[in-house]
């Protein structure tokens, strides 16, 4: 009995030890991933997320900066892209710049500096560069594209929606279905 005592405190005490030198989640540590695993026809890949608006701009930089939010919307592009991509085709995305919807308002006090305020005047913006290829290589469209959803806060299928990033989600979502449209051939035509 004693024995078990004993190691059920070392085992505490050790995950305890490893806890306290966990990093936290951060979206702008140099070792984190700019890009998710190559894999399959969509490959998605983004600049360094210190450089995005969301962190420059933010009025709590700790707090936009928390979580694997850019990994987390890479996956949801790379998913919805993959579905919606013709047979053949390969899509390769940069995304190089992401303003989530709302922001922190420190004049609220203390007490909110956690709280993400959601308003016209915060809409979501994402920038991105895309290449889209057939199954021969050849460059069937390219570009830049500057996505933003000014009337994000107007969309009433979304109240009942609790991701924290449906809004950015469902501007990669529209982006998809207007970009990868099935009777497209090639670039120009």
């Amino acid at each position: 009995m004693r024995t078990l005592t004993v190691t059920g405190l070392g085992l505490a005490c050790l995950l305890a030890v490893a806890g306290a030198h966990a990093k936290p989640r951060n979206v702008s540590d140099p070792e984190a991933p700019r890009a998710l695993p190559t894999e399959g026809t969509v490959q998605v890949q983004w600049t360094d997320p210190a450089q995005f608006t969301e962190l420059r701009t933010s009025r709590n930089r700790w707090e936009a900066q928390r979580g694997d939010w850019v990994v987390t919307l890479a996956e949801h592009l790379r998913k919805q892209a993959d579905k919606r991509l013709p047979e053949g085709q390969k899509l390769d995305v940069t995304i190089t710049d992401i303003k989530r919807a709302g922001d922190y308002e420190p004049w609220h006090g203390p007490q909110m500096d956690d709280v993400r305020f959601l308003r016209d005047i915060y809409p979501p913006r994402i920038n991105l560069q895309f290449t889209l290829t057939d199954a021969n290589g050849q460059v069937i469209d390219q570009g830049e594209r500057r996505l933003s959803d000014t009337g994000y806060l107007f969309n009433s299928s979304l109240p009942s929606n609790t991701d924290p990033l449906r809004y950015e989600k469902r501007l990669l979502d529209d982006w998809l279905r207007r970009e990868l449209q099935p009777e497209r051939k090639t670039a120009g035509l």
